[in-house]
């Protein structure tokens, strides 16, 4: 098993150098070897998965502390998901970077290391190794964002950079804090840890640094800037696996501190809570507003996200009673990253063929493809939580979570927490419908209503050959899945949600939930209403008539853009301007206290003139020089010349000329040699004394 670790991290990397080789030689070569090493990896993961539960892997005196790995259902599942939108994702990009010829060696290669990095994130046991592997997933991730290299990619991936550098050094500095005060990173010993701890302010300072740091690259509100401008910029397949792989990574260690520190922590779950509505509602909204495809999807991301930090929250304000918050978290986890491939796989077949994501351009490039057409509604349903599709599942999971922590509270007199759920649930419901909005909006522009050029909708009719064979497979094998785990949920879904009760630490009974009874139905359907009456609000006011056409505009204000807004005056602007201000005043006060000491204490002596020229000895030998001269001159009755030089600044510019000789000659390589030379010469003049006189 050991042996199968260590190839699940480090054989995609050492494939990555061996495809960035073959790129240099034969395109077609470099393409089958990527292939081949999603297929081998996908492979290697499900045998581990398989007979692997429970094994360690442990290397030591690697960054100090060593590297250490385990597996377990969550991980197990993460794993397989993982590996598994790779492989579909590189299938995909060998037709889709067929139009894009520049830099696929670098594309491949940091698209396999951030393939062992997330897996090494993934089947970490400590802290330590999820840290090393998190930041070199983000550091090779960052040459997606900016693989075109145009303006708006090369802005987004310093946006994406800086927000990964950021959260990194804050999720550091959370790592060394937790270390100091449990005295342990091992995932397995900080529950026990956490318990004994007497201190619990420096551990909530501490899990907030991670949180920082996770929820940067989870795509969490306020730290959620990268998302919207990453995706639209990004490769079609990157864009699949920063939604549905990358941000989940995030998650994980968000879930691995809440599970072992804050394990049914109520302050720590309402935290959660919190962050989740902001980002769950935020997204949404953003999402409603956006007129370009990838751009939708990005903030769909976000707001999906969202859902799942509400489970989480609510793992914490239930208790010990939290089995279908926990269940609900994984389960949304594992079907927004399903989705999401399906999603941005077909996003990605839309700009090979017609190179444009604006929804008034793209309009009708699918109406007379059904295979598109029935993956891409199979996404949109099931990210909208249509029931018998995997996304109705999940949140019902999560939905029905808020509803007994309401009923839990009610009961035992929590009125405050009550009503903040009560509340909470309305917004769950709200951005429910917001999602079916969007995505309907979506689906009807792209697949239904026809394009307000005739020309351009008869040329995308008549478009037969707009993917290959095998990006077709990639796609309708990938949403094949998503109604398998909405039509059969206690034979599929809740097997898969079982396998996460271990990582998640579920104490509570776990009841059996009736999917489809009218209580579960009820909650998706107000969502579902919710959804259809937004949707007619959307096409009523964020659509315009244009010469007879109605279009679609973005309603959303373009100077309310968070980065734009706050991060980059913050941090370019405000920051650098306060720590001048700061560094001034520090500078001035010790200017002060030692001018302080130089007047009392010290009583220094006045300052000595100093020459303007040369030195004391040219000073003064030129001084009697020229009064020499003088002499003379008055002696002899001679006139004083017109531009009259003195000996003193003669002897100056002398001085500096030797002097200039001298460094030029003492940084030279012979000056070098000679004086080796002659330090050779007196070492054997000294031995040849020595000799003599034994």
């Amino acid at each position: 098993m050991e042996g199968l670790f260590t190839a699940l991290v480090f054989f995609p990397m050492l494939g990555a150098l061996i495809v960035y080789l073959a790129d240099r030689k034969n395109g077609t070569v470099r393409d089958f070897l990527a292939i081949a090493v999603g297929v081998i990896e996908f492979v290697l993961m499900c045998m581990l998965a398989g007979s692997g539960m429970g094994s360690e892997l442990y290397i030591p005196e690697i960054c100090g502390m060593g590297l250490h790995f385990t597996l377990d259902g969550f991980r197990g599942v993460y794993g397989i998901i993982a590996a598994f939108m790779w492989m579909m994702t590189l299938l995909f990009s060998k037709e889709y970077l067929g139009g894009h010829p520049h830099h696929l060696g670098r594309y491949y290669f940091f698209q396999l290391m951030t393939l062992g990095a997330t897996l090494g994130v993934f089947l970490s046991a400590d802290l330590f190794t999820t840290f090393i592997f998190f930041e070199i997933m983000s550091f090779t991730s960052y040459v997606w964002v900016v693989q075109e290299e145009t303006p708006g990619a090369i802005k987004a991936a310093e946006t994406y950079l800086a927000v990964a550098v950021i959260g990194g050094l804050v999720l550091l500095m959370g790592l060394f804090l937790l270390q100091h005060t449990l005295g342990t990173l091992e995932m397995s010993a900080l529950l026990d840890a956490a318990k004994v701890c007497e201190d619990k302010t420096i551990l909530y300072i501490a899990g907030c640094c991670t949180l920082v740091g996770f929820g940067a690259k989870a795509g969490a509100f306020p730290l959620h800037i990268w998302l919207p401008k990453a995706h639209p910029v990004a490769p079609a397949p990157a864009s699949a696996l920063l939604s549905g792989i990358l941000t989940k990574a995030g998650v994980f260690g968000v879930l691995v501190v809440s599970s072992n520190i804050f394990l049914h922590d109520v302050k720590w779950g309402l935290l959660l809570l919190i962050l989740g509505l902001f980002t769950m509602f935020g997204g949404a909204l953003l999402a409603v507003f956006s007129v370009d495809l990838k751009r939708t999807l990005a903030c769909s991301s976000m707001s999906q996200i969202g859902f799942i930090l509400i489970g989480i929250g609510m793992q914490g304000i239930l208790g010990e009673h939290n089995a279908l918050a926990i269940r609900g978290t994984l389960l949304h986890m594992v079907n927004h990253s399903l989705i999401k491939l399906v999603l941005f796989m077909i996003a990605g077949v839309v700009v090979m063929n017609i190179h444009k994501l604006d929804l008034n351009e793209i309009r009708g490039f699918g109406r007379k493809k059904p295979v598109l057409k029935i993956c891409f509604l199979s996404g949109a349903l099931g990210i909208s939580g249509i029931p018998l599709f995997n996304g109705y599942v999940s949140k019902t999971l999560l939905h029905e979570s808020i509803v007994e922590g309401i009923a839990h509270y009610a009961e035992h007199e929590g009125a405050a927490i009550t009503g903040f759920l009560q509340a909470s649930e309305w917004i769950f419901l709200i951005s429910g419908g917001m999602t079916l909005a969007y995505m309907t909006k979506l689906f009807v522009a792209v697949f239904v209503e026809e394009n307000a050029d005739a020309s351009v909708q008869k040329s995308f009719d008549e478009k037969k050959n707009y993917m290959t064979p095998l990006s077709t497979f990639a796609i309708a094998a990938s949403a094949l899945i998503l109604p398998v785990l909405g039509v059969v949920p206690s034979l599929v879904s809740d097997k898969i949600a079982d396998l996460g009760h271990g990582f998640m630490h579920l104490e509570g009974e776990v009841h059996a939930v009736d999917y489809f009874s009218s209580v579960n139905l009820k909650g998706g359907l107000i969502s579902i209403v919710i959804g259809i009456v937004l949707y007619v609000l959307i096409r009523r006011f964020t659509m315009t008539d244009k010469v007879g056409v109605r279009i679609y505009k973005n309603c959303w204000p373009k100077w309310w853009d968070v980065e734009e807004l706050f991060y980059r005056p913050l941090l370019l602007k405000i920051l650098p301007f306060i720590a001048r201000v700061l560094c001034r005043i520090l500078d001035s006060l010790v200017d002060g206290f030692v001018l302080l000491l130089r007047k009392t204490v010290y009583k220094d002596r006045k300052i000595p003139h100093e020459l303007s020229e040369g030195s004391e000895f040219t000073h003064l030998l030129g001084v009697m020089l020229d009064w020499f001269r003088g002499i003379k001159r008055r002696i002899l009755h001679q006139p004083i010349p017109e531009h009259d030089v003195s000996y003193e600044h003669k002897l100056a510019m002398q001085r500096e000329k030797i002097m200039e000789t001298n460094m030029i000659i003492s940084r030279s390589l012979s000056f070098g040699l000679l004086l080796f030379y002659v330090g050779l010469v007196c070492t054997l003049l000294y031995l040849l004394y020595l000799g003599g006189r034994g």
